[in-house]
């Protein structure tokens, strides 16, 4: 039977993840609880959440950002607000799945299954078993947690089971994804993109608002079909008979690619490169250069894309706080000072930094992939140094994120100004804001070389440090979380901008802790065997 081992493979799943996977069910199934709590205690009474409705129909970034609230119940704005949380599920599910399928593949373990009584689907089976599972039950405890609040029990169940699904059709996807391919690196690359496309087409359909021309797009997108369902307001359960439909046809897809292609290989093969080398690819920059470019220009211009969305929309949200006080209180200070408009800009700056570090650790993390693929051996086998090799990589986590925070920068400001009749004053101000997050942005990088250095398996640790400073930045402020629980985050220490003032010290003092990380990582990159377990 293709599926022989199914349970055990799924055993070994569990094995693998016995750690990051409960501490992922756990907080994304308890931190969207204590968010509901926070908006509870932000609109407490029936005029505030009146209030904040008539504020977000009329706000097209609030629409777009969040999606729109079907109603003034407290229930409909907390569905509202697990919006960003469905994407964070649907991301994790995605990539745990072509871990352990694709990646499986790509470091030739997959190939020591086939040689044993274990059937053709069973890796499959396993991982979108424990994925399913881990939805499911990510699903369940959220629904436990919230029904402390005093919210209809229909919504709350159609509310998880939206949180739960985003991530199984993802699952799924990432399942389909990982036989399309013949990497993890070009799986997680289409992978990420439909999810990016899913949430844009959203995020369109969503800024019109629901008379806009736009506004069927919301039903090409899956999470429009998960905002539709509208917990505490419609219930819309037969919405959920798309996704499920979907998820199946991905899932459909997988098994049979998986039953009838080659191990190791996918519909998508690598391209073959010229016979002979390039002159310009003399050296290891070069190299790097070939690896990096296709990235570096689709992060520069999503980045542009960003600071055109975000400059247009931060002067308006701002003023549309309103007289709720507690509101006024956490945007000024997640950005630092009074002018609320200066203060939403801050903090949607802060949030572009945080994604650029994302594209640092990114850039750090590919020199790992290609120590395990054995590509770096023949390079070293040559006259380049391991330190002129890792220079070649890390030039682009320096200059990547630069020049994406510039892009962003100039758009942002340009918009920013036009909004509030100041171009002269705010693009220079903006774009100031953007750099200024370079030193933490950097900072994130240099653990990962840490990481990748010292302790290579452990590389991933670049992505813990960026999910703290996520969360610490994103929703310490509406947690009233302690200062020092906040400092912990690089990112607490950047200058705010606009509207704030400039301390050269906070940032020279990150400077310094990048620079000893990074030459701490490269005399343990130095050293260690490569490539390295």
């Amino acid at each position: 039977m293709s599926g022989r081992g199914t349970g055990k493979l799924a055993r070994l799943v569990l094995r693998r993840d016995r750690i990051i996977l409960p501490i992922w069910v756990l907080f994304f199934s308890l931190f969207p609880v204590s968010l509901a709590s926070s908006i509870k205690n932000l609109y407490p009474t029936d005029a505030d959440r009146q209030e904040y409705f008539a504020n977000n129909a009329s706000n097209a970034g609030y629409r777009a950002l969040f999606g729109p609230a079907y109603s003034a119940d407290l229930g409909a704005l907390v569905a509202q607000r697990m919006t960003d949380v469905k994407v964070i599920i649907a991301l994790i599910s995605l990539l745990v799945v072509i871990r352990h399928t694709r990646t499986e593949e790509d470091a030739r373990r997959r190939e020591l299954l086939a040689a044993t009584p274990v059937g053709r689907q069973a890796p499959v089976n396993a991982v979108l078993l424990v994925t399913v599972l881990a939805n499911l039950v990510l699903g369940a405890v959220f629904a436990a947690g919230i029904s402390g609040l005093g919210l209809a029990g229909g919504g709350t169940l159609a509310l998880a089971f939206a949180l739960a699904m985003s991530g199984i059709l993802f699952a799924a996807a990432g399942a389909l994804v990982a036989q399309v391919t013949s990497s993890a690196r070009t799986a997680r690359g289409i992978g990420i993109l439909f999810l990016a496309l899913c949430y844009l087409i959203r995020l369109v359909a969503d800024a019109g608002g629901p008379d806009s021309g736009l506004a069927w797009l919301a039903w090409l997108s899956p999470f429009g079909w998960l905002q539709k369902v509208a917990p505490y307001t419609d219930d819309n359960w037969a919405l959920f008979l798309l996704v499920i439909a979907l998820a199946a046809a991905f899932a459909l897809g997988a098994y049979t690619l998986n039953g009838r292609r080659d191990l190791g290989a996918g519909l998508l093969a690598d391209r073959l490169g010229r016979a002979e080398g390039s002159p310009a690819l003399g050296g290891p920059l070069a190299l790097a250069w070939r690896m990096h470019r296709v990235a570096l220009l689709g992060w520069a211009v999503a980045f542009g894309v960003a600071g055109a969305f975000f400059g247009g929309i931060a002067d308006e949200a701002g003023q549309n706080a309103g007289d709720n006080e507690t509101a006024r209180d956490i945007i000024a200070r997640m950005g630092g000072h009074e002018s609320l408009s200066d203060s939403f800009m801050v903090s949607l700056t802060s949030l572009v930094g945080l994604v650029g570090a994302g594209y640092a650790v990114q850039t750090v993390l590919r020199m790992r992939a290609e120590e395990t693929a054995g590509r770096v051996e023949p390079v070293l086998a040559t006259s380049v140094s391991r330190l002129r090799y890792a220079a070649s990589h890390l030039f682009f986590t320096l200059l990547g994120p630069a020049v994406a925070l510039l892009l962003y920068g100039v758009v942002a400001g340009l918009a920013y100004g036009a909004s509030t009749d100041d171009v002269g004053g705010e693009l220079p101000a903006v774009l100031g804001g953007a750099l200024v997050q370079l030193p933490a942005i950097w900072l994130v990088g240099a653990i990962t070389v840490l990481a990748f250095g010292l302790l290579p398996r452990l590389s991933a640790a670049g992505w813990v440090a960026l999910a703290v400073c996520f969360f610490f930045g994103q929703f310490g402020a509406i947690l009233d979380l302690s200062q020092a629980l906040l400092d912990i985050s690089p990112f607490t220490h950047l200058p705010r901008l606009p509207g704030g003032d400039v301390d050269a010290l906070p940032l020279v003092l990150l400077l310094a802790i990048t620079a000893a990380l990074a030459v701490a990582g490269l005399a343990g990159f130095r050293r260690r065997d490569i490539p390295a377990g």
